[in-house]
């Protein structure tokens, strides 16, 4: 599935290299992994190939999820539901877990919206960060752009007018 070098996206964990691909034998059983390194903060998780697709693992997104990652972060007409904290942390990382992008894309538009009408709680800011940034690193991979281009334009399609803001509530 991965070549040596590649770069591959980990759920939660964000884009990574696979640095090596070796043979290890773990209790008993002969198994190969890829040994990937996630950049953001040079974590190393071993996969075992056999199970990759399986636990999340996968490739960087092409030009047309860019496109619905962008449409997902630009449509404001979504209602958040006002639920209570746990409830929302619960839904909201299981969408991060996923590794889905257009998960990610939901949980940053989402809370972007919850916080015009509350202060967000420091897990909440958290998350707000981790969806952030997992979407900066892949999208300025996919697109070949520095991340500071991809968060500019990511917080453009965010920002509310005031009209939207009135209209929103």
């Amino acid at each position: 599935m991965f070549q040596l070098g590649d770069l591959a996206v980990y759920p939660a964990h964000g884009v990574g290299v696979i640095e090596s691909i070796e043979d290890k034998e773990i209790s008993g059983n002969h198994q190969t992994f890829y040994i990937m390194r996630i950049l953001d903060n040079n974590m190393i998780i071993m996969i075992p190939t056999h199970n990759a697709s399986n636990v999340g693992l996968r490739g960087i997104i092409d030009g047309q999820a860019v496109t619905t990652i962008y449409e997902i972060l630009a449509k404001k007409d979504r209602v958040v539901e006002h639920q209570t904290w746990n409830r929302r942390y619960r839904d909201y990382m299981e969408k991060i877990k996923t590794g889905s992008l257009f998960h990610v894309a939901e949980v940053l538009r989402d809370l972007t919206l919850l916080k015009l009408d509350k202060d967000l709680s420091f897990g909440e800011r958290k998350m707000l960060d981790t969806a952030k940034n997992l979407l900066v690193k892949e999208l300025s991979i996919a697109e070949k752009e520095e991340e500071d281009k991809i968060e500019q334009k990511i917080n453009s399609l965010l920002e509310l007018t005031a009209m939207e803001q009135v209209a929103l509530a």
